[in-house]
């Protein structure tokens, strides 16, 4: 089953609000439309009820449903498997999981960020 995705749609999933704020004004101050979840289990509501997003920005350790756990139940429902998902985290040993994108250190660079975005998901 294909789902609709919306080409400049971005799902940030980060417990540090003030975190997804930040990363959200950037990003729709380069013409992109943002959605948030503060846990991998609301992330997977926001995907119920919405549009496939471009890209999930996806943070590792989260209360409820941390990155990994997200990531594993995405990929098994087969319309997210395919769901380009970049990790983002302050952990410096971490390493990108299978089934991502790629990984950025926080604090994020600016212009990595915008460079990693941009390839999956065209600005409106």
């Amino acid at each position: 089953m294909r789902r609709e995705t919306s080409r400049s749609t971005i799902l940030i999933v980060d417990d540090e609000p003030d975190l997804r704020e930040v990363v959200a004004e950037l990003l729709e101050m380069e013409d992109y439309t943002v959605l948030q979840a503060a846990n991998g289990q609301a992330a997977l509501e926001v995907l119920a009820s919405q549009a496939q997003p471009c890209l999930v920005l996806l943070d590792l350790m989260m209360p409820v449903m941390d990155g990994h756990e997200f990531l594993h139940r995405l990929r098994q429902d087969e319309r997210h498997r395919e769901l380009p998902v970049l990790m983002l985290t302050a952990h410096f040993s971490a390493k990108a999981p299978p089934g991502t994108v790629g990984l950025l250190r926080k604090p994020v660079d600016i212009a990595e960020l915008l460079a990693m975005v941009a390839r999956h998901c065209p600005a409106a």
